[in-house]
């Protein structure tokens, strides 16, 4: 990171991967913690990685939102996203018993560990749970890499967001919030407005829901703003905490004092964050102490290198 000039491409590209960990860190010591609950606790507000919460997470320590980030990184090779690596990366997570998985996902791993193949393996969760129980935020916390790596090609980032969805989460509003948060990211790693990012993230979105849910999101009064597991929670509480501050630890400060699924909001407010401002933009109390730093700077270096 030190080579890397502030507000560079470099700088804004470890700001994705950089901010999505902060985010996940910062809110998984909160999570399913309600907004009241958090200003009882942190009348300052949660600035510093105190770990602890129902996880027993370390200061610094991620959840598997940035863990399932990591995974989805690797399988972005030159050849595009190499989907059978995506899968056996998956299910060797899961092997490894993480501290957390969530319901659908644990659903469709297991699927996939069966010899479902990846592309069908998410439409075991909707099967099961219905769409309503598999519209979850499992593939939207952990979609930005493939903007990283298909910035440069629209076309792809839209197939390459749906398909890395569709393997653990089928149910369409979860899989086009993947498409709406990554548009998002490679308008504003574009040097795109951040205005302009919920008009730029829906273009072409075949979601009514997504779309709604996005483009709605800047005027929703913030009392109203819900940050639970629902897809479209996690989506409108996350364009909602960038569009309605002015730099990058506020927006991703706001979005964890919602609460709820604070780890998840976080990381996906933390992603666009990044994009917009960078990872010099950042705290580097929070550089210093984020779990898989070392990774997380590489990941973004070798796909920027990709997308050029």
């Amino acid at each position: 990171m030190s080579e890397v000039a502030a507000g560079s491409l470099g700088d804004r590209y470890a700001g994705v991967l950089l901010g999505l960990a902060y985010g996940d860190a910062l809110g998984g010591p909160v999570e399913f913690l309600t907004r009241h609950d958090i200003v009882a606790r942190f009348p300052g507000g949660v600035r510093e990685f105190i770990g602890g919460g129902w996880l027993d997470l370390d200061p610094g320590e991620v959840t598997d939102d940035t863990q399932q980030t990591l995974i989805l990184a690797d399988a972005l090779t030159a050849d595009g996203l190499d989907l059978e690596r995506f899968a056996a990366g998956l299910i060797a997570w899961m092997r490894s018993d993480p501290k957390d998985i969530g319901n659908t996902t644990r659903v469709s791993l297991t699927a996939l560990a069966n010899g479902t193949p990846p592309l069908e393996a998410g439409l075991a969760a909707v099967k099961e749970r219905g769409h309503e129980g598999s519209a979850a935020n499992g593939a939207v916390m952990r979609c930005a890499p493939v903007a990283l790596r298909f910035r440069r090609d629209p076309a792809a980032l839209v197939q390459a967001s749906l398909d890395s969805a569709r393997v653990t989460h089928a149910e369409p509003r979860a899989s086009w919030a993947t498409v709406a948060v990554n548009q998002a990211i490679a308008h504003l790693l574009n040097g795109g407005m951040i205005a302009d990012a919920p008009a730029v993230a829906v273009a072409g979105i075949e979601n009514d829901a997504v779309r709604e849910a996005v483009l709605n999101a800047a005027g929703t009064p913030r009392e109203e703003v819900r940050a639970a597991g629902f897809v479209l929670e996690t989506l409108g509480a996350s364009f909602w905490s960038l569009l309605n501050t002015d730099n990058a630890r506020s927006a991703i400060e706001t979005a964890v004092a919602f609460g709820e699924d604070a780890d998840s909001t976080g990381a996906v407010t933390g992603a666009m964050a990044g994009a917009a401002y960078g990872a010099a933009a950042l705290p580097r109390s929070w550089r210093d102490n984020v779990q898989f730093r070392d990774r997380l700077e590489q990941e973004a270096a070798r796909l920027l290198r990709l997308a050029e």
